[in-house]
């Protein structure tokens, strides 16, 4: 017989009290709820019921299976509520948190695309370069650029990109070019104010030592690209990932600064709470991005 059904059974005639309440609960005859009892005893070798002519209770082994029945039983209902999920169609709401940068130049035409695709699913895409909390601010999915904290979270990459070191050439030709680490200090720097080092850029060497470049440019800003617009307009040297300044170096607009030092290469993640990508809007959300961004890496964000 079915391991399932007879645990099922069992476990209904412990919560009914006897054999005829459990055999009216699941819809099935008493003698179907006895004989799968039986077979469950026979098969263990054991009594898990003291039967009288009055009730039914477990015996003090039987009490311990039936702990354990009920998990197992939860557990396969709940595989069958997962394969479900899984293959229904994709609708519902999606709260989507994402850099602004990275939302306005990059994700903004993929989501588009998927809203064509996936016509009963909304987004709600939230441009912001904070680190928000997903659970507690009701996020279903965040973009991280970066190395990722350890936490319950769950990731999957989509990308990568690299920093890099840009000028415009009007720069350049008004100031000289850096040629080491340590010249960048004659320079002016354009400070992004939300760096996990504060003022400081952390550099090497083409030696890989460590340098610390102390950032003291006439603009501040937290955002990527209100300081590409500024080193576009020579108003100093900006470090930013490839994914903002692939376009302008390409086109000429910005050229690369110190390009033979080694510059933090970093993921771009699809990040998620643990137990959501059964649901199908997500899963196919992420499913979609990855495919959106296959192949891109760290030197190819212009194309």
């Amino acid at each position: 017989m079915d391991r399932l059904a007879e645990m099922e059974a069992f476990v209904h005639v412990v919560e009914q009290g006897g054999f005829t309440d459990a055999a009216r609960k699941l819809g099935v005859s008493k003698s179907a709820i006895s004989k799968h009892v039986a077979a469950l005893e026979s098969r263990l070798a054991v009594r898990l019921l003291n039967r009288t002519t009055r009730r039914v209770s477990p015996t003090e082994i039987g009490l311990a299976y039936y702990d354990r029945a009920k998990t197992v039983l939860k557990d396969a209902a709940e595989a069958d509520d997962m394969v479900t999920a899984m293959q229904a169609e994709p609708r519902g709401a999606l709260r989507v948190s994402v850099p602004v940068s990275f939302g306005i130049t990059h994700l903004a035409g993929a989501v588009l695309a998927f809203l064509e695709a996936y016509p009963e699913v909304e987004v709600h895409l939230v441009l912001d370069d904070r680190f928000v909390e997903i659970v507690a601010e009701g996020f279903d999915l965040a973009i991280r650029i970066g190395t990722l904290a350890d936490s319950s979270l769950l990731a999957r990459k989509l990308a990568e990109t690299r920093m890099m070191l840009v000028a415009s050439p009007r720069y350049v030709a008004a100031r000289g070019t850096p040629r080491t680490v340590d010249d960048l200090t004659e320079h002016q720097l354009l400070h992004y104010s939300n760096l996990s080092t504060g003022n400081v850029w952390r550099l090497r060497t083409i030696k890989g030592q460590e340098r610390q470049i102390r950032v003291g440019g006439r603009l501040t800003a937290n955002n990527g690209e209100t300081l590409r617009r500024a080193a576009e307009a020579g108003l100093g040297i900006a470090m930013q990932p490839s994914f903002i300044l692939g376009n302008a170096v390409s086109e000429g607009r910005l050229v690369e600064i110190l390009p033979d030092h080694p510059l933090e290469t970093v993921g771009i993640h699809a990040v998620y709470p643990p137990g959501r990508f059964t649901q199908p809007k997500l899963r196919v959300f992420i499913d979609f991005l990855a495919e959106h961004f296959r192949g891109m890496g760290p030197d190819n964000w212009h194309s």
